[in-house]
């Protein structure tokens, strides 16, 4: 849908097609104001998910606002990829463990654990807020008990044990410091924390890198997203740390390369 679509569909609580087919339904007072004020908000370049406080992610609603990314269609490439990994596993396998770093809204966590009846999921991010929208999208999609959050940057407050995860899943930030500003204004208004990944865009991917392996098993899987031209450089990452190998490159719907898997090296003795 476009976003008057989504603005009418929202305001009159309908399907696309009443829109058509009910063109002399009037609005009432509260409505009107409520398409005035988010017309302003629009021009001001406010995204309409957080106008209507709400976002579609794998059939999914997710509640957003300010303190989360909104969840964009690629990053369910890679909550695909997770589940045909842990699916593969069955039967053999009764429970997984997944860690999903900086979850910001609880997407893919959320998403997998709604999709996988035997994973267990923690679920981390550095802001607080963040991790309250998370929590409440856990409780609206009925899959609170099913995941833990924690506050933490990355690896350092999870209550992880060693080789312990089957997966761990992020979508991190990746956009360069330098190029913050020229981002379209729509994407400024996001949270910064969950944008801005250094100098080259790639802190996050360094960091992830060489401090997941500690927590994957033997032949555990590392899935990131990651940003335009990032391919080479994340690659190279994965092939210096010696700990994991490059498993497979998924491109998105405009063929960018959005999605790299990387398996945990088993070590021999």
């Amino acid at each position: 849908m476009n976003e008057t679509e989504l603005l009418f569909t929202d305001i009159l609580n309908c399907q696309r097609h009443h829109l058509y087919l009910e063109r002399d339904l009037l609005l009432n007072r509260e409505q009107r104001n409520f398409i005035r004020r988010a017309l302003h908000k629009r021009i001001k370049a406010e995204p309409i998910q957080y106008i209507l406080g709400k976002a579609e992610f794998m059939g999914l609603v997710f509640r957003v606002n300010r303190h989360v990314f909104i969840p964009r269609p690629e990053t369910e490439i890679l909550v695909d990829i997770a589940v045909k990994f842990v699916s593969s596993l069955k039967p053999q396998v009764s429970k997984v463990s997944i860690l999903d770093i900086g979850t910001g809204s609880g997407c893919i966590a959320v998403s997998l654990v709604k999709c996988l009846p035997q994973v267990e999921v923690e679920a981390t991010d550095i802001s607080p807020q963040a991790l309250e929208i998370a929590r409440l999208n856990a409780r609206l999609n009925k899959v609170g008990e099913r995941i833990k959050f924690t506050v933490s940057d990355l690896f350092n407050s999870c209550d992880l044990r060693p080789a312990t995860c089957d997966l761990i899943v992020s979508n991190p930030p990746y956009i360069p410091t330098p190029e913050i500003e020229n981002l379209e204004p729509e994407v400024r208004y996001e949270p910064r924390l969950a944008l801005d990944a250094g100098k080259d865009g790639l802190d996050f991917y360094r960091r992830i890198i060489n401090e997941s392996p500690s927590y994957l098993k033997p032949d555990g899987l590392l899935i990131m997203e990651m940003g335009y031209a990032q391919r080479q450089e994340i690659e190279k990452m994965i092939k210096k740390s010696n700990d994991f190998e490059v498993r497979e490159i998924v491109k998105d719907y405009n063929k960018i390369d959005r999605v790299i898997v990387a398996k945990r090296k088993r070590r021999n003795g």
